[in-house]
């Protein structure tokens, strides 16, 4: 009681407030997320999201080598192919845009860096959905189950190229039971899958479509996407992919669905979490920050830091390496 008990007393020195801080961000908290594309010599700058650009294969070797000095742990890979179709045939070649990045970046630094690889169609189809568009009269949607079999070949063409971990994002139904299942018929027992369990479908994702040239070139997501005003149903999905054999669950937006981050890990506390502070959570920070309107770097640590007290193990952001620098210099 008062004036006994003061607890503005553990925030009097700023080595005391370090040693109580219930909540630590680290640079082994991050995850970068990483957009190639054909060519050679190519760095296309993507202009809603300062400071990152598309980057031809050829240019990987020095990012790479910056991201491990960082302490980076992992990135994640997005591709952009020279050519697309309507069943994002690229996504699953051999010698597809993804592949040859995984080829590169192991050649750079082995096992220095996770390599996780986004396992979906949307910047790979000419359509811009995630799938096998299946047309009826006057209505055009993806083909769930005709998806899952792509999904498994794409899956699999990233292991056999090298992927640590493999990433599902599309929201089929059934897609981790089915990529799990050709991952381990295919002799790729050990790989782990990260699904994108509670993916909503967000207007945060707009920066987004442009770096990964991803827009749908007609409807939208909402069939297969989550609608952002459910959270009970996010904790249905998840817990679908679980007994599917997820490794570990994803969170997609992170900033508005703290909510649903925090319930995901009460319901499922012993999976490793992770969280997407998508390209629209960065690209309001940065505008603002240009503006003068807020502290950058205070503002993004903050962000960083609720996510993790949410309760994200892992958080997948645009802001990594940055955060890293700010990071080293406290």
């Amino acid at each position: 009681m008062f004036p006994q008990t003061r607890l503005r007393r553990l925030r009097m020195h700023p080595r005391l407030r370090d040693l109580v801080r219930e909540t630590v961000l680290s640079p082994r908290d991050l995850v970068l997320p990483l957009f190639v594309r054909h060519g050679k010599g190519q760095r296309v700058p993507i202009s809603p999201m300062p400071g990152h650009a598309q980057l031809s294969v050829d240019l990987l070797a020095d990012e790479v080598r910056e991201i491990v000095s960082l302490g980076i742990p992992a990135v994640i890979l997005f591709g952009i192919p020279e050519h697309k179709d309507d069943v994002g045939s690229d996504a699953y070649a051999a010698d597809g845009i993804v592949q040859r990045a995984v080829h590169a970046i192991k050649e750079t630094a082995g096992r220095d860096l996770l390599v996780m690889t986004d396992v979906c169609f949307c910047e790979f189809t000419d359509h811009g959905h995630c799938g096998i568009v299946n047309e009826k009269p006057g209505f055009a949607d993806v083909d769930n189950d005709a998806t899952l079999e792509i999904l498994v070949s794409e899956a699999v063409s990233h292991a056999r190229a090298g992927a640590d971990v493999i990433a599902p994002s599309g929201m089929m139904d059934g897609m981790i039971d089915a990529i799990r299942t050709g991952l381990d018929e295919a002799e790729f027992e050990h790989i782990p899958m990260m699904s994108y369990a509670a993916k909503y479908a967000s207007a945060f994702y707009g920066p987004f479509r442009e770096a990964a040239e991803s827009a749908p070139a007609f409807g939208d997501r909402r069939t297969y996407q989550m609608d952002p005003a459910n959270a009970n149903e996010a904790l249905r999905e998840v817990g679908l992919d679980v007994a599917e054999g997820a490794d570990i669950l994803m969170v997609k937006p992170a900033l508005s669905y703290l909510d649903v981050i925090r319930r995901v890990k009460d319901v499922h506390p012993d999976i490793p979490l992770a969280a997407y502070n998508v390209s629209g959570e960065f690209a309001m920070v940065k505008a603002a920050a240009a503006n003068g309107w807020i502290d950058e770097a205070r503002v993004a640590m903050e962000i960083l830091t609720s996510i993790k007290r949410a309760g994200a193990d892992l958080i997948l952001t645009y802001f990594a390496k940055d955060a890293c620098r700010w990071l080293e210099s406290e």
